[in-house]
C-alpha cells in the first residue's frame, strides 16, 4: 500500500519544465511557449513557488493571471520581446533606485535571457526561454507592485496598513492594465507612498547615487601607529570622495581638517574636523552600505497608510527629533531625548489625551529596583536628596525612616516612590499623556542642558521634549472650551505653579525609527542606536 501511495503521489507531481525547446518554425513558437508556461506554473505549484533562480514566485497570482490568457505569453510575440519587456527589465535592473533588491525580481536570469536573444538567432526559437522570461517578468511586476506599496519586510505591531499584500485579482488587474496601456513604470509608480518624507528620501537617494556612484575610494585603517602615513591615507580618501581638492595646494593640516569637516557635514556627523572613531567608520562604508540604509527607511515609510491625518505628532527616535505636522507642513519641530539602548523608547501608535502641569513623577518599578533601592539601603537620605516621597497603598505619605528597606525586594514592595512637583522634578514642568502599554509619555525635564548634546539617547524610555511649552500651546490652539482664553490661562497657571490637567483634542502620535531622511534633496543619516537596521536587513534579505 505504501509503495502504491508513493507512486500515486509521484504521478501527481509535475516534471520540471524543459530547459530547451527549440522549434523549427517560428509559427509554432507561440503554441510551444504557451505549453511551457503551463508546465512552469504547475511545477512551481508543486515546489512552493520556487523558480530556477531559487526565488520564490507568487504562484497563485501567476496562475490566475495566465488563466485569463489561456497561458499565452504576454511579454513577447512570435520570438520578439515587447517594449513592455524592455521597460520591465530596466526597472528590475535599477530596482535599487527604489530601495529594492534586483535579485528579488530575477535580475540575473532575465538579463541573461534577454542578452541571449540579442546574440543568438537559435535562442529566438527556444520556447522554454521565452516561457521562462514571460513568467519571471510577470512575477517581477507582481512582486515589485507588492513591495512598493506594502514594503518588503513583514507586517509588525506598528504597521498602520490594514493589509500586507494585494489579492490575486488585484495583481492581475494591475498587470493587465500596465501591459495593455504600455505604462509599466507609471502603474508601479502609482502604488508608492505619496508622503513628502518618502518622496524626499527617494529623490535624495537618486542625488546621492549621482554624486557618489562614479567614485571609488580606498579604506583607511581604523587603528594606526604611524600618524603621518595615516594622515596621507586619510587625505587620499577625502580626495577620492570629492571632499577636498589638493590641486595647487599642499596637503597641510588646515586642508585636511576642512576636508574632514566637509565629509562630516555631508553625512550628518558633528563637524569638529577630527577623524575620530565614528568618522573613520563612516569613511570606510561603501556606497552600497549607504544605499541599503536608505532602502531600509523607504521600506519603513511603506508601512504607513496611503494618507495620514491632517495633524499628527511624529517622533523619530534615531534623529532625536519631534515634528508636529499640520496639513502636510511642519508646524513645530523640537529636539528630544529618547531612551538609551538598554531602556529603549518603544515604537508605537497612539493619540494624545491631555497634558499635566507640575506633575508628580511616579517612579517606575524598573527604576526603583535597578537604581534607587540599592541607594536607599545605603543611605535613606537619598530620598530627600531626590525630592522623593514614599506613598503606601492607601495613598498616604510614609516616613521612610520607619521602613526596613533591607526587607523590600521585587516580590515585596508595597509602596510607590513619587517625586514631588516643581523645577527639580525629573518630568520638569509638563507631562503629555497618551495611552500605551509601555507607560511612556512626553515630558519636560529638569536637566535641559542635555538637549545641547548631539547624542541624546539618555532617558529611561520616555521622550523629553525641549520645546514642551510650544507643544502645549499648539495642542490647545483651537480650544473653545475657555472662550479662546485657554492659552492665557495656561500661561497664568504656569506662572503661579498650579497643578492642572488639560484635555486636548486626540491628535495622533507616532513614535518611529527612521535612520535616514532628506532635506533640500540632500540625504541625512542617523545612527542605528538600537540596532534596528541590522534586524530589518535580515528580514528583507540585504
Amino acid at each position: 500500500m505504501l509503495a502504491v501511495t508513493v507512486c500515486l503521489l509521484a504521478a501527481c507531481r509535475h516534471k520540471a519544465p524543459k530547459e530547451r525547446v527549440i522549434v523549427q518554425d517560428l509559427k509554432e513558437l507561440q503554441e510551444a511557449v504557451t505549453g511551457n508556461i503551463a508546465d512552469r506554473l504547475n511545477y512551481m505549484a508543486d515546489n512552493k513557488g520556487l523558480m530556477e533562480d531559487s526565488v520564490q514566485g507568487m504562484t497563485t497570482a501567476l496562475q490566475y493571471f495566465y488563466q485569463q490568457h489561456q497561458n499565452a505569453p504576454q511579454w513577447s510575440d512570435s520570438g520578439v520581446a515587447s517594449a513592455n519587456a524592455d521597460v520591465m527589465l530596466y526597472l528590475v535592473q535599477h530596482a535599487m533606485d527604489e530601495g529594492l533588491l534586483p535579485s528579488q525580481y530575477h535580475a540575473a536570469q532575465l538579463t541573461a535571457i534577454m542578452q541571449t536573444f540579442k546574440t543568438s538567432e537559435e535562442s529566438k526559437k527556444d520556447a522554454a526561454q521565452w516561457a521562462k522570461m514571460d513568467v519571471m517578468l510577470s512575477d517581477a511586476f507582481m512582486k515589485m507592485a507588492t513591495h512598493l506599496h506594502f514594503g518588503v519586510a513583514p507586517r509588525d505591531s506598528i504597521t498602520l496598513r490594514k493589509d500586507s499584500t494585494f489579492t490575486d485579482t488585484v495583481l492581475t488587474a494591475l498587470l493587465q492594465k500596465a501591459l495593455q496601456q504600455k505604462n509599466i513604470a507609471a502603474v508601479l509608480g502609482s502604488l508608492e507612498p505619496s508622503h513628502a518624507g518618502y518622496v524626499a528620501l527617494k529623490q535624495g537617494l537618486l542625488n546621492f547615487r549621482k554624486t557618489y556612484g562614479s567614485k571609488r575610494w580606498n579604506a583607511i585603517p581604523e587603528n594606526y601607529t604611524d600618524t603621518l602615513a595615516f594622515k596621507q591615507l586619510l587625505l587620499n580618501r577625502l580626495v577620492q570622495g570629492g571632499f577636498v581638492d589638493t590641486s595647487g595646494r599642499p596637503g597641510d593640516t588646515i586642508l585636511l581638517k576642512d576636508g574632514i569637516k566637509a565629509f562630516q557635514k555631508a553625512f550628518n556627523l558633528y563637524p569638529d574636523g577630527v577623524a575620530g572613531k565614528k568618522t573613520r567608520e563612516m569613511l570606510n562604508r561603501s556606497l552600497h552600505d549607504w544605499e541599503v540604509q536608505v532602502a531600509l527607511n523607504l521600506d519603513r515609510w511603506r508601512k504607513l497608510p496611503d494618507t495620514l491625518p491632517k495633524c499628527y505628532i511624529m517622533v523619530n527616535v534615531p534623529a532625536f527629533e519631534l515634528e508636529v505636522m499640520d496639513s502636510g507642513a511642519v508646524a513645530l519641530e523640537s529636539r528630544v531625548i529618547v531612551g538609551t539602548p538598554k531602556t529603549r523608547t518603544p515604537l508605537l501608535n497612539s493619540r494624545m489625551a491631555n497634558f499635566v502641569m507640575y506633575p508628580y513623577w511616579r517612579v517606575p518599578y524598573s527604576i526603583v529596583f535597578k537604581e534607587m533601592l540599592p541607594a536607599i539601603r545605603k543611605d535613606v537620605n537619598y530620598l530627600a536628596s531626590k525630592n522623593l516621597e514614599v506613598i503606601d497603598k492607601d495613598g498616604n505619605a510614609v516616613d521612610p525612616t520607619t521602613i526596613d528597606w533591607m526587607q523590600l525586594h521585587r516580590g515585596h514592595f508595597p509602596y510607590v516612590l513619587r517625586q514631588m512637583d516643581g523645577e527639580d522634578n525629573s518630568l520638569g514642568i509638563m507631562k503629555f499623556n497618551f495611552m500605551n502599554k509601555y507607560s511612556v509619555y512626553l515630558h519636560d525635564t529638569n536637566n535641559r542642558g542635555l538637549f545641547r548634546n548631539a547624542f541624546r539617547a539618555l532617558s529611561h524610555g520616555c521622550v523629553r521634549v525641549q520645546k514642551w511649552d510650544s507643544l502645549a500651546m499648539y495642542l490647545i490652539k483651537d480650544d473653545t472650551s475657555y472662550k479662546n482664553t485657554l492659552r492665557d490661562s495656561v500661561r497664568t497657571w504656569l506662572a503661579m505653579q498650579e497643578k492642572k490637567q488639560i484635555p486636548v483634542s486626540r491628535i495622533p502620535i507616532y513614535i518611529r525609527y527612521f535612520t535616514a531622511g532628506a532635506q533640500d534633496d540632500h540625504l541625512l543619516f542617523y545612527d542605528d542606536i538600537y540596532g534596528e537596521d541590522k534586524v530589518l536587513k535580515k528580514k528583507i534579505g540585504f
